[in-house]
């Protein structure tokens, strides 16, 4: 296995948000992670794919409304 592995501050930075949110979203299955003892982590290749699922719906939903990006 030679996937990244991000602990929840690494997320955290990575995604310009703050440690608190990235728990948040964690704990109620928002965001791609898993629970080891009472640490999380999260696989790089599973948040990046879920950053362009977020993207493709935000981008869905703003060209629904006539938005253009």
């Amino acid at each position: 296995m030679t996937q990244e592995i991000l602990t929840l501050q690494e997320l955290a930075e990575l995604l310009k948000l703050s440690d608190r949110t990235i728990y948040n979203y964690a704990q109620r299955g928002l965001i791609p992670g898993i629970k080891i003892g009472a640490a999380w982590r999260f696989r790089k290749d599973d948040v990046e794919k879920w950053l362009e699922d977020k993207r493709r719906i935000t981008d869905e939903s703003t060209s629904k409304k006539g938005v253009k990006a």
